[in-house]
């Protein structure tokens, strides 16, 4: 099977489905990873090195994954500022990245995230992914991205996981690859720590009576 991850920036990847991504491989499917922006230049103070370091890192994580560094694809939409491009170009650019390989599992972002990047993202997978004659994506996931999914407002839909994926034997890749992006890494007590992406998995796990695991919302499947 071949399965697309498409993110808005790098470490949502490994962040939301790291050892999703691992799992798959073992299993001998085709990885390919779509990041829609840098995830650097919203920052203040930022520069061409911050660009690279965080690519380089990308690279890495990915690595530690096991995916090629060919099925990997770096866009350069404006950082936290998904909403000042029109929907039409993010979903084409999707399309055009979609139509290179035959995908039929999409993993992307939720959809009530408090990251503006993340939520067009999804509405950008939708559109591009939708469920038309030809259309080779059958199945669209979505998974929780810690300092985004549980940070949205209340308003919003909280994610409800609906399938979950054993990642006992492979969640020390995700670990090291995370060890890549040790400049988005926080310290506990922060959401984004070590210790708390092991507590979710952990946490995760324990709903379905497994040590660890990965949570999804299924937003499409069409066996």
């Amino acid at each position: 099977m071949k399965v697309a991850i498409i993110v808005a920036h790098p470490d949502d990847e490994t962040l939301g489905c790291g050892s999703t991504i691992a799992n798959h491989i073992e299993k001998g499917d085709e990885i390919y990873i779509l990041t829609l922006s840098n995830g650097v230049s919203s920052r203040q103070e930022h520069n061409e090195a911050d660009i690279k370091t965080r690519q380089t890192a990308f690279l890495n994580a990915t690595q530690h994954l096991g995916v090629s560094p060919n099925n990997l694809t770096s866009l350069d939409f404006p950082d936290n500022e998904f909403d000042t491009v029109s929907l039409l170009k993010i979903a084409q650019a999707i399309e055009l990245f979609l139509s290179k390989n035959i995908i039929t599992r999409v993993y992307t972002h939720y959809h009530s995230d408090l990251n503006i990047d993340h939520r067009k993202t999804y509405e950008a997978v939708l559109t591009a992914c939708r469920p038309q004659p030809m259309q080779s994506v059958k199945q669209i996931f979505c998974f929780e991205t810690l300092s985004s999914t549980e940070w949205a407002s209340h308003r919003y839909e909280a994610f409800k996981p609906n399938y979950f994926v054993n990642i006992e034997h492979v969640f020390s890749k995700k670990i090291k690859a995370l060890t890549a992006y040790k400049d988005e890494m926080r310290e506990a007590p922060h959401t984004r720590s070590l210790e708390n992406i092991q507590a979710l998995a952990k946490f995760r796990g324990m709903c379905v009576g497994t040590p660890l695991a990965e949570a999804f919302y299924i937003e499409r499947f069409i066996d």
